[in-house]
């Protein structure tokens, strides 16, 4: 009797454990809006909404990850790209002329691409757009030291959309000021 009293306990335990886990995945989540800089648009569930606060809904079965906010403009890419757009240029001269003027600041580029395409290709694409947008850094005077890259390939959508502009706000380099 004592073991069956034993298994019971463990079962429900295992069972609650497995609830709590799902239930932390409902929390509210945050992304970036590439409507402005600085502004962010919240995943809410009804029940927790505020008024005021924009809502954009995630596609079933897609998630949308926290991105944290950045200081400056993404710079965006053309398909299956990873050469600065003039956009993108713009983008990396803004981050540029910051770090000039905060030489202790460090930023982190983030190498993202749209949901075509394999996670292979597509984390070694981001890796070379992260790469790319360092390298232009670079040739505006920013030390390398202070600049570091990263790819999140296709796994980190800022938009979770199938449309093509859902695809092109994908297809970037997000900057992180640590």
């Amino acid at each position: 009797m004592r073991n069956g009293l034993w298994k019971s306990t463990v079962v429900l335990f295992l069972v609650l454990a497995v609830f709590a886990a799902g239930s932390a995945c409902s929390k509210k989540q945050t992304v970036k809006s590439d409507d402005a800089i600085g502004t962010e648009t919240h995943l809410q569930t009804p029940a927790d909404q505020e008024p005021g606060v924009a809502v954009r809904q995630a596609d079933p079965g897609v998630a949308v990850t926290q991105e944290k906010a950045s200081l400056f403009a993404d710079a965006r890419f053309d398909f299956d790209k990873y050469d600065l757009t003039p956009q993108g240029k713009d983008a990396a001269r803004a981050v540029a002329n910051y770090m000039l003027k905060n030489p202790k600041a460090r930023v982190l580029i983030e190498g993202h691409a749209d949901i075509r395409g394999t996670a292979e290709y597509n984390m070694a694409l981001g890796e070379r757009r992260a790469t790319s947008v360092k390298n232009y850094l670079i040739s505006l005077g920013v030390p390398e030291a202070s600049l570091s890259t990263i790819s999140f390939g296709k796994e980190r959508p800022l938009d979770p959309g199938l449309t093509e502009e859902a695809h092109a706000r994908n297809r970037r380099a997000h900057f992180v000021v640590k």
